[in-house]
């Protein structure tokens, strides 16, 4: 077994114990509620938490799932040996903020809806985009969680011996039992525990740096004369890995996927009574995003400055640029014992309180877009419903367990999970701005512009694996290195076949933290290589615009009476945009049911009655639907009055005739 030091069982006994400690208790308190308080009686207590959220701790879980562990150990270990282009993607994701808060919040929170993608068949009166666009989301996430658990059990197993089955088995276990138990409470308090615990080590990092190196100001001055902090970087080289230009696009278009059209981060914006709580929630996680975001970078500041003049990996102390922070800890907080364990504690408590969030998310989506229109589920009573969708968590809890196992084993499921997300990020931005922004889409061409999107930005992301790309790291050096240069014990590792053929990749969501050099790409490329060597930073840009592009072009083109929809659907300013312009007026139905939430009073209990309504879903078949707190009003195909706005939804009655 691969370990960095040469410790026995009770060398460690210390770490053990605060290791199992730390995963009790963050496991028992988000679950406390459900044995000794209010218990979740409704599956909008299950989904949404109501009324029983605090905004610290909802910006804090936002925050904690805009970072994920990339931000814990993927970071710091990017800056020691790439420096700090990635830090620009800050901006992106503080760009992304207020265009969520401004543009998507609004559109949703006129509707009540419990699955983000339920937004989509409203709008374009289509079961297959809302299929689409939540299929691609349960796939991507599916992936990225598989990556999410396995990563800290490779860190466990190198660290301090535990077999990354038995990790794997755990995380997936506790993650089950939360599903059955809680609901988003419970996972947003683990969240906010995850979140303050990374808080306090990473502080406790950069003072023992400070410590190690004799001041603070040396954290900054050694990695700076080293080459570690370069902004402000605008090359206008579409094929370079990462520079400010393709940091900032590239991390918006991202950010606003996954901050605006993502079902975990839409469930907690639509947990909140008010919209103008949504805003303050929101438009203050900024700052807290920004010093979070920065404290990790900071930490690798940090150890950059400690082993400036004897990298570990260069050394032969470590395998791979993500064990740095790992080794850091071990070595440096050697004399103080339970450090070790409760870091890998924070690890593993990680991936499980992501994994517990997004559980919730995709039983909800599963539920909402999928099983509830077929027949077997019709009429079912809310408390069965909450029973079905914990019942799908744990059915997901087992996939994203098998996932893990399949990444122990095949290396390439975590490329595929990277290329996914990178992938299928434009599409689904495209089809939501389609949909709030541009009152002429309707579904062919919603529908058409996500399958376009998904096949070229998949075929330009497969077809990079055949280009050599360039990607060097930053020069280290082991001048420096002395006998006292690490810890006592610290030896360098003996290699098994495992850890040998399984890679330690902690930054799931993103492809740009591959650590394979590559030799540089050949020059004078034709196409489609230089297409191919686009950097992937730009996949997000390229999706977003074919989607809309090509959405729009298809609706012109097939433009139909039958695509009137509620006014309500559009962004205000996109509808009133839309008056302004000549040519025939656009008719919309109106449907009554569709009410700003902040116009209800908070905490009332406020049911919605039944109507069964004649849905056509585009499909090729009319069926008889009831959506969860939504009513979508069908009405006859009478002519419009003159000079009247009054729009209507046709029904397929010609086709019966």
């Amino acid at each position: 077994m691969k370990r960095f030091m040469a410790r026995s069982f009770m060398d460690l006994i210390w770490d053990y114990a605060v290791f199992v400690v730390f995963i009790i208790f963050s496991t028992l308190v988000p679950l406390w509620g459900r044995f000794f308080g209010k218990k979740e009686k409704t599956k909008a207590d299950y989904v949404f938490g109501l009324g029983t959220i605090s905004m610290g701790a909802m910006m804090l879980s936002i925050a904690r799932g805009t970072l994920g562990v990339r931000s814990f150990l993927g970071y710091p270990s990017e800056l020691f040996y790439r420096g700090s282009a990635m830090w620009e993607t800050l901006y992106g994701m503080v760009t992304a903020y207020p265009v969520v808060c401004f543009i998507f919040i609004p559109v949703y929170f006129n509707l009540g809806v419990t699955s983000v993608y339920q937004y989509l068949d409203l709008r374009f009166n289509s079961r297959l985009v809302r299929c689409l666009a939540s299929g691609t989301y349960i796939v991507r996430s599916l992936l990225n969680l598989g990556v999410t658990v396995y990563t800290p059990t490779v860190a466990l197993n190198t660290v301090i011996g535990i077999p990354y089955w038995v990790s794997l088995i755990g995380i997936s276990a506790i993650s089950i039992g939360f599903n059955l138990l809680g609901g988003l409470k419970a996972a947003i308090t683990a969240d906010v525990i995850q979140g303050v615990t990374m808080i306090l080590i990473s502080l406790g990092i950069i003072i023992q740096a400070m410590v190690t190196v004799g001041g603070f100001d040396k954290i900054f001055t050694i990695p700076a004369e080293a080459g570690r902090l370069n902004f402000f970087n605008f090359t206008g080289d579409f094929t370079l890995r990462v520079d400010t230009t393709s940091a900032w696009l590239g991390q918006l278009f991202m950010s606003l996927s996954i901050f605006g059209c993502q079902q975990n981060f839409v469930q907690r914006y639509l947990s909140m009574s008010t919209f103008k709580e949504v805003r303050r929630t929101l438009m203050s996680n900024i700052p807290v995003v920004i010093v979070l975001f920065c404290l990790a970078w900071i930490v690798g500041m940090g150890v950059f400055s400690v082993y400036a003049a004897c990298d570990p990996m260069q050394a032969g102390y470590i395998n791979k640029m993500d064990e740095i922070l790992p080794f850091f800890v071990e070595d440096k907080f050697s004399y103080l014992p339970g450090v070790l364990g409760i870091f890998m504690a924070s690890l593993f408590n990680g991936a499980l309180s992501l994994n517990v969030s997004n559980l919730n998310s995709l039983a909800t989506v599963t539920w909402e877009d999928f099983l509830s229109h077929l027949p077997r589920f019709k009429g079912i009573n809310d408390k069965q419903q909450l029973h079905v969708i914990k019942f799908i968590g744990s059915i997901y809890g087992v996939i994203v367990m098998g996932v893990g196992f399949s990444v122990g084993l095949l290396s390439g499921v975590i490329e595929s999970s990277m290329l996914m997300t990178s992938a299928t990020s434009g599409p689904l931005l495209g089809v939501f701005l389609l949909a709030m922004l541009v009152p002429i889409a309707n579904w062919k061409g919603a529908a058409c512009g996500m399958i376009v999107s998904h096949i070229i930005t998949l075929w330009i992301t497969f077809g990079s694996l055949t280009v050599s790309k360039e990607a060097i790291l930053l020069p280290t050096t082991i001048e420096g290195c002395t006998n006292d240069t690490f810890s006592s014990g610290i030896t360098k590792p003996t290699k098994s076949w495992l850890l040998t053929n399984t890679p330690l990749e902690v930054e799931s969501e993103f492809s740009y933290f591959d650590t394979t050099p590559q030799t540089p790409a050949t020059q004078g490329l034709g196409f489609p290589e230089n297409l191919y060597s686009v950097s992937y930073m730009y996949y997000s840009l390229i999706g977003t615009f074919l989607t809309v592009a090509v959405g729009i072009l298809v609706s012109m083109l097939t433009a139909h009476s039958d695509d009137a929809y509620d006014r309500k659907l559009l962004h205000p300013i996109a509808y009133h945009c839309s008056m302004i312009f000549p040519g025939k007026a656009r008719r919309f139905i109106t449907n009554p049911d569709i009410r700003p939430k902040d116009t209800e009073k908070a905490g009332v209990d406020q049911k919605k009655a039944p109507i069964e309504e004649l849905e056509r879903d585009n499909l090729g078949f009319d069926s008889v639907s009831q959506q969860s707190g939504v009513t979508v009003v069908s009405v006859d195909p009478i002519p419009p009055k003159p000079n009247e706005r009054e729009v209507y939804r046709k029904r397929d009655i010609e086709a019966a005739h």
